[in-house]
């Protein structure tokens, strides 16, 4: 949906902007020393090769942790002068404040992967990450295309309450119940580590030995399960899905552990997101919120470009 109040501000910015339109866009991450956000550096590169208009810095701190250097690094885009900002914020309250310096500086701001706090919403044009509801339910259609529609499924989850996996989860479960018989055990909460993971999946692989299906549903939680899944030696036994896309995971799936795993959109994250601040500098309206999506990415698809452009 688009809200009108975003088209608006975009306007209004593309209108005050209008001298440096054909300017820099900054692209500033939580950390440069991650393959996760050099994806996104490529999507934005991507985005940069295809005009003629605009240039593209990337930066980022050397650490997530170091959210006084990323604040800083808004700052001196600001002071330069940059025609607008795509900005992945380390923490949500710190960046709220040089956010609402380049709104006042008729700088365009897109937010993508890791929302604000609540009242920055006037500050910025679009906020673009994965819908962890449509995340969830797209796993949960998987499962059923390769368990079938009856036996049980565990659900092997992360921290509960956190908003990625209320939607991530609840959509998965919610699925499950609206297109099939499957019973749901757990989920059980990895508090997101990975031993933790391991050891509770033993646990329920062993109580439950009727299994017909497994869902791992952040990074660490899903590299335990495949671990806990190739010490019990249950692997190519039951329906394995995983969440994201680091390195264990993906052998896991070339290994045959995991069927397939779930990988959020890092390269259109970056791609998009110098998209719609050139969106807003031409006057266009833009959506409040742009889901980029996740990659199933199975031993079928794992070489390709689609595949390789979110793995990390």
């Amino acid at each position: 949906m688009t809200f009108l109040k975003y088209g608006i501000a975009a306007s209004a910015l593309a209108l005050s902007a209008g001298m440096v339109q054909a300017g820099e866009i900054a692209v500033i991450v939580k950390t440069t020393n991650s393959n996760f956000w050099q994806n996104v550096n490529k999507g934005a590169q991507a985005a940069i090769e295809g005009q003629s208009e605009h240039t593209m810095s990337f930066d980022g701190p050397a650490a997530e942790s170091a959210i006084a250097d990323e604040v800083n690094l808004v700052e001196n885009a600001i002071n330069r002068g940059v025609a607008g900002i795509v900005l992945a914020p380390s923490d949500p309250e710190a960046l709220v404040p040089v956010v609402k310096r380049a709104y006042e500086s008729a700088i365009p701001v897109v937010i993508v992967d890791s929302m604000l706090a609540d009242g920055a919403e006037e500050y910025y044009q679009a906020f673009l990450s994965t819908d962890n509801c449509a995340a969830g339910e797209q796993v949960a259609e998987r499962m059923i295309e390769e368990a079938g529609t009856e036996g049980k499924v565990a659900i092997m989850s992360y921290v509960a309450g956190v908003g990625s996996e209320i939607g991530r989860v609840g959509c998965f479960q919610d699925y499950l119940a609206e297109n099939s018989e499957l019973e749901v055990v757990g989920p059980y909460y990895s508090q997101s580590q990975m031993a933790t993971a391991l050891n509770q999946t033993t646990d329920v692989l062993s109580a439950n030995p009727d299994l017909v299906g497994i869902f791992g549903a952040n990074e660490p939680t899903a590299v335990g399960m495949g671990r806990a899944i190739v010490q019990a030696g249950k692997a190519g036994q039951l329906v394995a899905l995983g969440f994201d896309g680091n390195e264990d995971l993906q052998n896991f799936v070339r290994d045959g552990v995991l069927n397939a795993i779930a990988v959020q959109g890092s390269f259109a994250m970056g791609e998009t997101g110098v998209n719609t601040v050139i969106d807003i500098l031409s006057g266009e309206t833009v959506d409040d919120f742009i889901n980029t999506g996740v990659v199933m990415v199975d031993q079928d698809n794992i070489d390709s470009d689609e595949a390789q452009n979110v793995l990390y």
